[in-house]
């Protein structure tokens, strides 16, 4: 399947003693990103949550959030001992810095250990927490592939119209060439006078090779079906489609200046739009 790098997921896992909240979102980046906001208690159990996420996710700038949250009508005490020794270390930094802030309420309850979390063994929820990973990694991964999917719809219908664009200009170039191949040929004739066929000639053929598109038609539609070809082979597609899209938009470019006809150039241009359209969908994905 084809993933997005934009993906959201979240649950919250209930056992006796508490409940356990994990987050993840991701955006784009070029490279895997993860960052996270772990309560403290919990960062013992990051780097397995970190394997877990790295071994589903390829790119993307991913937020991870794990946090507690004790269950209601459990008692919650101050711990005695660490909050006398809260309140000796407060009286040491105050006596060599009279200025310093003191502590409020909010500071001492946030410190961590100062309810009874030994009620909680934080350090034995290895289970818990990572079949909480795993039900929040199966929801993001799905958002991921959903959008993925909806985002290759839109860079196929963008590939069909650039067929289409090729369809109906192609048939026409030869024609057009031919006549704009002749209308410069009357104009040397006119402008050399008495000069001899062979240099005429040698004019007109040169112009003819500067015109020349057949070579970055058959490029995009190489292009367009290696494209297609990506699409249907589904898995992390998004650095290779961002190379392709370069190389389209090459080809557009130069059969842009190759122009000599004006059903050329106008579908130079809607090529390139519809290649910075296509870019821009390209630059989500995985």
């Amino acid at each position: 399947m084809i993933c997005s790098m934009t993906g959201y997921g979240a649950k919250t896992l209930e056992f006796e003693g508490g409940s356990l909240h994990l987050e993840l979102k991701s955006v784009n980046s070029r490279f895997l990103d993860i960052h996270f906001r772990v309560a403290d208690e919990l960062r013992s159990h990051e780097l397995a949550v970190r394997e877990r996420i790295a071994a589903r996710v390829g790119r993307g700038k991913v937020e991870c959030r794990l946090n507690f949250s004790l269950k209601q009508g459990i008692q919650q005490n101050l711990n005695a001992d660490m909050l006398a020794v809260l309140q000796g270390l407060e009286a040491q930094v105050r006596a060599a810095m009279p200025e310093a802030r003191p502590l409020a309420v909010s500071d001492v309850l946030r410190w961590p250990g100062m309810f009874g979390d030994e009620q909680v063994d934080f350090a034995g929820l290895g289970p818990q927490v990572l079949a909480l990973a795993d039900q929040v990694l199966a929801e993001f991964v799905d958002c991921r592939a959903r959008e993925g999917a909806r985002l290759a719809a839109v860079i196929l219908e963008r590939s069909r119209q650039m067929r289409a664009v090729l369809a109906r200009v192609e048939p026409l170039i030869p024609a057009a060439q031919a006549a704009f191949t002749n209308k410069l040929r009357q104009r040397l004739e006119e402008a050399l006078g008495a000069a001899d066929d062979g240099r005429v000639l040698q004019e007109v053929a040169l112009f003819a090779a500067r015109i020349d598109v057949d070579e970055e038609l058959a490029r995009l539609k190489s292009h367009l079906d290696e494209l297609e070809r990506i699409l249907d082979s589904g898995g992390a597609v998004g650095k290779r489609l961002d190379f392709l899209m370069q190389e389209l938009n090459r080809e557009a470019n130069t059969l842009g200046s190759k122009a000599a006809v004006t059903e050329v150039t106008q579908a130079a241009m809607e090529l390139k739009l519809l290649i910075e359209q296509m870019r821009e969908q390209v630059q989500n994905l995985e």
